[in-house]
């Protein structure tokens, strides 16, 4: 009621100054003063009851339209986020735009251009509802675009003047332009993109990989967005989806990206190759109109010799033949001509869409009336040569050339042509050779031609055989007479030492030659043939024979009394090896003021002193790796801590806390604890199992599950009936693993669930495992996550509402009207207020039915961007606080309703990065949580009993005495008693432990 007359205040205040019903106001003015006081004070006691009343709305939540819809940090991060959309599709726009342009010059351009625009015009539909959508969310930063601005870029769709003038520009007249057009502006959005890709590959000469890359990727995403989009029809306006279209300008942003990089390249790059490849074509085609015009005028000019020989059958053959000639010659010049129109308009259809005898005729049938008029010109000349009773030569060498150059062009004609089959049977991945070789190959290995084969290699090893023996005795005839000469006149020098002449000596020894050294060494002709190669053989022949006429002509010089002045001796050769020098290849943020100016009332103003006051007691160092989960029991007595050691520890909460029970799990790692409502039962969750546990560290049972289980979670006010979340389905189980009923999710991969205090509702958080349609995103895109509303009696789904970022927990308040989202990484998490609506779908069965829906209330922001560890958690004992945990060891605490950041932990300088956190929900007096970290360490943290904000030594440099005594009484237990850290005399041990280990359920 005050928030409705604060509102009336609000309107009568806006229409008493408003010039139009000034002058038709109250003309009393005492009347109209006592309504103006009466008003005011409605209005501030609307103000003093939202600050006293938990379950009224603040005013950034976003389902009140009269105040602006989120915080100013959120309205600048949406607006910038939006901004640099719009400029990425500006961007790719532009070279859109300049691709159209370079495009022109192209032969068969016009589908390009017409795919170009009609994306330009599709990207300008798009950004107008982005734009709508943001205006939306970000009313004070963003405005709207009215719709009689839109101009349509597509020039395809206007028609010239008769004068040639360019019409103007068109507005864009689409009443379908609203919110609920989304998914089949997406959906047109991807078969523009495919259509235009499509137009740019059906250039052969260029192909650009990257870009059919990131447009096909672009294409996937499109369809799956558009296809998720769908199952939400008719909520476009809430909030929620809202904001899940606005976030997917990020991703939507990196494909346009991707898209006008790879463009602008193709501009750059591929335009060129194109054009030049065009032009390439079109020269050849001239070149060919060229010589097929020259040659026609030659077959005119020897038309006049012939035309008028008419008498005999080699006459009339002679003028059918250069006849021909001239036909196929003017075919080809003109069908040239008509080839370079065709392959330079603008207009032209594609190759693929053109019938092939078309293709044919244009692109083969200038060269094949070429050579069939060249054919025929020499046909005719060789005839022409014996019509005219030439000379016996003349007609003679005319009748050879003719054959020769008819033969060379039909040899090359049938190349062309096989090599022209060849490329469409294996589409360039066999040259022709290679087909001639296996060809050639295959027909060797027949058996006739293997036999002959083996007596040609027969007989060409017997003829060299024999000409080895010839060469052999004849050469062992001259070598001999050689040796017999020269031991009867010992006259052949040995060596000399400068120009003096040689004195022969008479003695028989020493008297022997290089030359005869080598020649009398011993034969290698006589080893078997198979230690060295033929041509060995005969290189070494080859440099005896020359040794011996060397010697013949030096024994003929010495007896004719010519002795030279210096003889050089002759080395023999040496036989050749491998190249041992050849070397191998080598192989190659501040704290929100505007939040703390929200905050009202006493409650929340002794929340930030008692805040302060927060200091970490005790250090349990129990674990032996990384603790996963932390839960308080609903009544406060216990602690139980979850750790990848395979182990689970019950701590009892007091002054000191101590152990209760240590939990052994001798399979699988613990990725979870939960209480009972009454704190009596532990479940502890494993990879495919569960195990029922009492308070005092008692194993009843191991529940084993088929499935992996993701998440467990107690129903309100039960201590035998828990779900267990496994991927898309929900099973209800006792403490006995007796399954009660199960709940399909659909495609929904579940992470989390939470159930609403009344038992009616589950809330659970997942990834979707496919679109409607089937299809999944591209490698580079994140899936859609989704919050579900699930009603347990009727199995059916209530909403659906997307999220971008990852989610990873969901928790509900203790009255059930507040949801924490918690995200991966360093997204921070949200608030959500679940509210009844009437369901539109039900009331003509029951007209009373009633739909949970969610909206979205706050986003919690840290001090800075931290990379938040585990769950986000209410606090407090009616869940007025918001806790987070960073890795690197900072704590945010914010005010559940206003957003407020009321106390900031910085990192500690001891202790290991934080993993999870929990909070004691059992008493406010004090506040007390606690903390795991990578190294095993649960840390608690507390406020003291009584006020001791005005203290000035801190609670933990007080408890400091006690720490170090209490510490030295667990000396002795090798477990309790690790290496000492810095700060360890700050921090209390725990007691002795009892050890309960459990590999199977109880006999």
């Amino acid at each position: 009621m005050f928030r409705g007359a604060a509102h009336a205040a609000r309107s009568f205040h806006d229409a008493t100054s408003s010039p139009y019903t000034r002058s038709e106001a109250f003309t009393d003015p005492r009347r109209k003063q006592t309504i103006i006081s009466l008003l005011d004070v409605l209005s501030e006691l609307s103000n003093e009851a939202s600050s006293d009343n938990d379950a009224n709305l603040p005013s950034n939540f976003e389902d009140d339209r009269d105040v602006p819809t989120v915080d100013e940090k959120l309205q600048v991060a949406g607006s910038e986020l939006f901004n640099k959309f719009e400029r990425r599709m500006d961007n790719l726009d532009k070279e859109l735009r300049n691709f159209a342009n370079a495009a022109r010059q192209l032969g068969s351009s016009v589908g390009i251009l017409s795919s170009a625009f009609r994306l330009r015009e599709r990207l300008t539909k798009l950004l107008f509802l982005f734009r709508e959508n943001a205006a939306t969310l970000f009313p004070r930063k963003i405005s709207r675009q009215p719709r009689e601005t839109l101009v349509n870029p597509n020039l395809m769709d206007r028609r010239r003047t008769w004068r040639g003038q360019q019409p103007p520009l068109r507005p864009i007249h689409d009443d379908g332009l609203d919110p609920e057009s989304f998914p089949g502006q997406f959906a047109s959005f991807a078969e523009d993109v495919v259509t235009f890709l499509n137009c740019l590959n059906e250039f052969p000469e260029f192909t650009d990989e990257a870009v059919n890359t990131s447009m096909r990727a672009f294409e996937v995403d499109l369809k799956y967005w558009a296809s998720c989009l769908q199952e939400y029809k008719g909520q476009f306006r809430y909030p929620a989806v809202q904001r899940y279209i606005h976030d997917l300008t990020s991703e939507i942003g990196e494909h346009i990206d991707n898209i006008t990089v790879n463009l602008s390249m193709f501009i750059e790059i591929g335009v060129p190759t194109i054009r030049f490849a065009q032009q390439h074509a079109a020269a050849n085609l001239l070149n060919l109109s060229t010589v097929a015009t020259f040659f026609s005028a030659v077959t005119a000019t020897t038309l006049q010799f012939s035309y008028q020989l008419t008498d005999g059958v080699l006459e009339k053959s002679v003028n059918a033949f250069w006849f021909s000639s001239l036909v196929f010659s003017i075919a080809a010049a003109v069908n040239s001509l008509l080839g370079l129109t065709w392959k330079q308009a603008m207009y032209r259809s594609p190759g693929h869409r053109v019938p092939w005898w078309v293709l044919i005729w244009i692109k083969r049938s200038p060269l094949v009336f070429l050579v069939m008029s060249v054919a025929c010109f020499s046909a005719g000349l060789m005839l022409f040569t014996y019509a005219t009773d030439q000379g016996f030569v003349t007609s003679t060498i005319t009748t050879v050339f003719t054959a020769v150059t008819s033969f060379g062009l039909a040899a090359v004609s049938a190349w062309f042509a096989s090599e022209r089959w060849i490329f469409v049977q294996h589409r360039g991945h066999v040259w022709l050779e290679d087909v001639i070789n296996e060809t050639t190959h295959r027909m060797l290995l027949l058996s006739a031609v293997v036999e002959v084969r083996k007596i040609i290699h027969y007989c060409n090893q017997r003829i060299l055989a024999i000409r080895g023996l010839i060469r052999r005795v004849s050469f062992k005839k001259v070598t001999n007479a050689i040796t017999r000469f020269r031991h009867k006149h010992h006259t052949l020098p040995t060596t000399q030492e400068g120009p003096q002449m040689l004195e022969i000596s008479h003695h028989h020894e020493p008297a022997l030659s290089m030359c005869s050294e080598y020649t009398e060494r011993p034969n290698s002709l006589d080893a078997p043939a198979s230690e060295e190669s033929e041509s060995s053989r005969r290189s070494i022949a080859r440099q005896r024979f020359k040794g011996a006429v060397r010697s013949v002509i030096m024994m003929q010089q010495q007896q004719a009394g010519q002795v030279p002045l210096y003889l050089r001796p002759f080395m023999p050769p040496r036989t050749p090896s491998f190249d041992r020098n050849s070397t191998a290849g080598m192989s190659p943020t501040r704290f929100s003021s505007i939040g703390l100016n929200t905050i009202r009332g006493q409650r929340v103003s002794t929340l930030i002193p008692k805040l302060r006051t927060l200091e970490p007691i005790q250090d349990l160092s129990i674990h032996t790796a990384l603790v996963r989960h932390l839960q308080f029991s609903p009544n406060g007595k216990y602690l139980a801590t979850s750790s990848w050691d395979r182990s689970s520890i019950i701590f009892r909460v007091g002054e000191s806390f101590s152990t209760q029970a240590v939990l052994v799990h001798v399979r699988g790692f613990i990725g979870q604890v939960a209480w009972s409502a009454t704190g009596t039962i532990l479940l502890t969750r494993l990879t495919r199992g569960i195990k029922v546990w009492t308070e005092d560290g008692l194993s009843k049972r191991t529940i084993d599950r088929p499935h992996s289980v993701s998440s467990i979670a107690w129903l309100p006010n039960s201590d035998t009936h828990f779900f267990s979340v496994e991927g898309s389905d929900v099973f209800r189980l006792d403490i006995q693993g007796k399954v009660l009923d199960s709940y399909h999710f659909g495609r929904i991969q579940l992470h989390n669930v939470a159930v609403t205090p009344d038992g009616q509702r589950l809330l659970g958080v997942g990834p979707l495992l496919a679109a409607p349609n089937g299809l999944h995103p591209s490698r580079t895109t994140r899936v859609e996550k989704r919050i579900i509303v699930f009603n347990i009696e009727t199995k059916q789904f209530e909403s659906q509402t997307p999220v971008v970022n990852d989610v990873r927990d969901i928790t509900i308040s203790k009255r059930g009207g507040n949801v924490l989202i918690s995200f991966e990484r360093k997204t921070p998490p949200q608030l959500w207020k679940m509210e009844l609506v009437r369901d539109a779908r039900g009331r003509e069965q029951h007209s009373f039915a009633q739909v949970a829906r969610l909206l979205l209330r706050h986003t919690y922001l840290p001090k800075a961007q931290v990379d938040i560890a585990g769950s986000s958690y209410f606090g407090g004992k009616e869940d007025q606080l918001v806790l987070c945990a960073g890795k690197a060891g900072d704590i945010h605490i914010w005010d559940r309703d206003s957003a407020a950041l009321l106390h900031y932990i910085r990192p500690q300088t001891f202790g290991g990065d934080l993993t999870c956190v929990a909070w004691n929900h059992s008493t406010d007096e004090p506040f007390m949580f606690a903390t795991g970290s990578h190294d095993g360490t649960v840390r608690v943290w507390t406020t003291p009993a009584g006020d001791r904000s005005s203290d000035d030594a801190s609670y933990l440099e007080r408890r400091t005495d006690a720490g170090a005594t209490n510490s030295d009484q667990y000396g002795s237990s090798p477990i309790l008693s690790p290496p000492p850290v810095p700060g360890s005399s700050r921090r209390e041990r725990a007691p002795t432990i009892r050890t309960t280990f459990s590999i199977g359920p109880p006999g």
